[in-house]
C-alpha cells in the first residue's frame, strides 16, 4: 500500500502542497492538493493511502480547485447561479463538481438569486433608461427564477418608470421636431418598446408628452417637402402634384395640410 513519505508547500503557489508517496520502487511525487483538503483528511508522513482514499481525495481537490475558481469569479461583482454554473462548464469541470460547488456557494452565502435580481434591478433603475420588460428579459438570459425576478421588479415602482418614460418622450420629441404628428409618435413608441416599457406606460408617457405643433405642422411639413421637391426636381404638373401628395402623406401628414401646402406654393408662383 503507498505511504507518504514526504509533503512539500509548493513554490508557486503556498496554499497548494505536493504529496510524494513509495510504492515499493521509492519515493516519487504522487500529485498535489489544496491546503483545506490537506488538513480535511490529515494527510501526514508516514501515512497509508488505499486506491479508493486516493480518488476520494483527488475528488475533494477538484471541488476545492473549481470552488477557488468559482471565488476568484464572484470577486469581480455579484454573479446569478447559472453566470457561474456557465462559468465552471466553460472551464471543463465535470458537472457532478460544478453542483458540489454550487452548494458550497449558498452555505456560504456567495449565492443567492434573490439578492442577485433585486441588486440588478436596482442598478438598471438607477443607471439606465430601461424598462421592466427589457429587465425581466436580461434576468431570464442570467437564469434566475420567475419567482425571483417578480419579487426584484417590485423594487422599480410604476411611477418610477413613468417618469423615465416621458423623459425619453421629450427627449425624443426635440430631437424629431421637423417630423409629423403621426410620425413622431410612432418613434416615441418605437423608442419606447425598444428600451423595454409596458404597453401601458407607453401610452401614459405618450398622451402626456405634447406632440401639437404651434403652427398646426406647418413647419415640419415645409421642412419635409423642400427636401421632397428636389428628389422630384424634373417632375412637374400633375406626375409632380401626386408624388408629393402621396410622399408626404406617408410622412404622416394629413391630406388638409398637404393640400394647403401645396396650395400656397401655387399662390407663390
Amino acid at each position: 500500500m503507498p505511504i507518504i513519505t514526504k509533503i512539500t508547500t509548493q513554490r508557486k503557489n503556498k496554499e497548494r502542497y505536493n504529496i510524494f508517496l513509495d510504492e515499493g520502487k521509492g519515493e516519487q511525487y504522487a500529485f498535489s492538493v489544496d491546503e483545506a483538503v490537506l488538513v480535511k483528511y490529515q494527510l501526514k508522513k508516514g501515512m497509508e493511502l488505499d486506491d479508493f482514499f486516493i480518488t476520494e481525495i483527488h475528488y475533494e481537490d477538484d471541488i476545492r480547485r473549481a470552488y477557488n475558481l468559482a471565488l476568484h469569479y464572484l470577486t469581480r461583482r455579484i454573479r446569478s447561479e447559472a453566470e457561474v454554473r456557465l462559468y465552471l462548464g466553460e472551464k471543463e469541470i465535470d458537472e457532478p463538481i460544478i453542483q458540489e460547488v454550487v452548494i458550497k456557494l449558498y452555505e456560504y452565502q456567495f449565492l443567492n438569486d434573490e439578492q442577485y435580481a433585486v441588486a440588478y434591478v436596482r442598478t438598471q433603475m438607477n443607471t439606465t433608461d430601461k424598462g421592466t420588460v427589457l429587465i425581466r428579459s436580461e434576468l431570464k438570459e442570467k437564469g434566475i427564477s420567475e419567482k425571483n425576478i417578480n419579487l426584484a421588479l417590485k423594487e422599480y415602482p410604476y411611477d418610477s418608470q413613468l417618469e423615465k418614460a416621458k423623459i425619453l418622450c421629450e427627449k425624443t420629441a426635440q430631437k424629431n421636431q421637423k417630423d409629423s404628428e403621426r410620425v413622431l409618435k410612432a418613434k416615441l413608441e418605437q423608442k419606447l418598446i425598444r428600451k423595454g416599457f409596458s404597453f401601458d406606460i407607453i401610452a401614459e408617457a405618450i398622451d402626456s408628452t405634447n406632440l401639437k405643433r404651434n403652427d398646426d405642422g406647418m413647419e415640419a411639413l415645409r421642412y419635409q417637402a423642400e427636401k421632397l421637391q428636389r428628389k422630384y426636381a424634373n417632375e412637374s404638373g400633375y406626375a409632380y402634384e401626386q408624388k408629393m401628395k402621396s410622399a408626404l402623406y406617408r410622412k404622416g401628414f394629413s391630406l388638409e395640410q398637404i393640400e394647403k401646402y401645396l396650395h400656397q406654393q401655387d399662390w407663390n408662383e
